[in-house]
Order: structure tokens, then C-alpha cells, then sequence
């Protein structure tokens, strides 16, 4: 991965994005939509260990690692929201420790794309080299970033209804307004802008429509 010239600030939030060379598929069927958010979850912690190399392990090694490695004062950044799509994926996270970003993006990109690569039987890069970032400047604009991430499937139609949308297993989205199997989001921040978690859901499908005029907002969300 080419190396970033502008530094990631610790304790900043930032909206990251990539997606699949000349926009092919990255993501072709349920295992490895699983398997991406298996290496999202495990890669937010400090650890040498490789994905790989853990799901290899008996289960009380396992037990036994997650309990003292996969713990929250172990991360380096923490994961506020984010929606894997047929050919991209988006993130919203804030860096805890110096590098912290840089290294799990790294890291959560060269590990799926091995996985990819053995299941497909192919080689060479999945994601574009260089990963898009843009630093969320005002709480304003984190909100408004937050609903964009998770209106994604939405305005793609990917999913055909709000209904849907809320329930979409690909997408932080279902965690916030509904208990999840597998919960990887820190939804304390996002939840602290609103009264009830309710009114995060509602600030979200109320707004359904401003998800498909994009182009106000891109300048917010996307690397120029």
C-alpha cells in the first residue's frame, strides 16, 4: 500500500473508503461478506497474530486470546459505523493510537484480499492501492456521514425498502436500531448526538431522500 503523505491525528474521527480495482465485485457471496466482518472485527485490536492463524486455533486457545488480547483498551481505533457493498466498502472510525489507522486498514485489506484471492484462485490486488480518507471536521458533519454510511444500501438499491435497510446484515446500521449476532460498532459517540436511540433510527429514514441528492454532499464524503 503507497505510503500516505498526510498523517492520520489520533483521537480524530475519519470516513475511510475503498473500493475493488476498476470497481469489480469484492464481496461475491454471504461466506465472504462473514469473513470481511470477521478481519474488520479482529484487525481494530493491537495484536500480531493473523486472522488466519487465530481461526486455526483450538477453541480454549481461542477463549484464551480473545479474553486478553481482543479486549476494549486494546485497540488502536474504534469502529463507529460502516457498510460492505458489492464492490467497495465504507468506514467510519477514530484513531486511538499513533499508526492505528494506517495499520488497520493495512491489515483488514491485505487479509481479506488473501482470502479472496485462495477462494477465487486468483492473485495480484482486490482494492484499489491507496484508500480514500476524509477527516470528520465538525460533529455536524460526523451525523450526516454516519446516516450517509448507513443509508448506503439505500440509495444503491441494494435494498429495496427503509424496511429492508434497517435489517441489512452487511451494515452497522441493524446494531444501532436493533440487537445484533455480531456487534462490532461503538455506538456510544454516535448515540450521545441524539436523546434516545430511536431518534438516531428516525434522523436516519426520515432523510431517505438527501441520501440521493449526493452530490450536496459530497465534498463531505468522498477525497477530491
Amino acid at each position: 500500500m503507497p505510503r500516505r503523505f498526510i498523517p492520520f491525528v489520533t483521537n480524530e474521527i475519519y470516513h475511510i473508503y475503498n473500493q475493488g480495482l476498476d470497481k469489480r465485485p469484492t464481496f461475491t457471496d454471504q461466506r465472504q461478506y462473514v469473513r470481511a466482518l470477521e478481519t474488520i472485527h479482529f484487525y481494530q485490536y493491537k495484536t500480531n497474530l493473523k486472522l488466519s492463524t487465530f481461526l486455526k486455533l483450538p477453541k480454549s486457545e481461542k477463549e484464551s486470546f480473545t479474553a486478553s488480547h481482543l479486549k476494549k483498551e486494546n485497540k488502536h481505533i474504534c469502529i463507529l459505523s460502516f457498510c460492505l457493498m458489492p464492490n467497495h466498502f465504507h468506514l467510519l472510525v477514530k484513531q486511538l493510537h499513533e499508526g492505528g489507522i494506517s495499520r488497520f486498514a493495512s491489515n483488514f485489506q491485505n487479509s481479506y484480499t488473501k482470502y479472496f484471492n485462495t477462494k477465487h484462485e486468483r492473485k495480484g490486488s482486490l482494492f484499489l492501492d491507496q484508500f480514500k480518507a476524509v477527516r470528520m471536521e465538525t460533529d455536524e458533519q460526523f451525523i450526516h456521514v454516519s446516516r450517509y454510511i448507513h443509508l448506503n444500501p439505500y440509495s444503491s438499491y441494494i435494498t429495496k425498502s427503509l424496511e429492508e435497510t434497517q435489517i441489512y446484515p452487511w451494515s452497522s446500521f441493524r446494531e444501532y436500531v436493533q440487537p445484533s449476532p455480531f456487534d462490532i460498532s461503538d455506538k456510544e459517540i454516535l448515540f450521545s448526538f441524539f436523546k434516545t436511540p430511536n431518534s438516531y433510527k428516525n434522523f436516519v429514514l426520515d432523510n431517505a431522500s438527501y441520501q440521493r441528492e449526493l452530490d450536496k454532499i459530497k465534498h463531505l464524503i468522498f477525497e477530491e
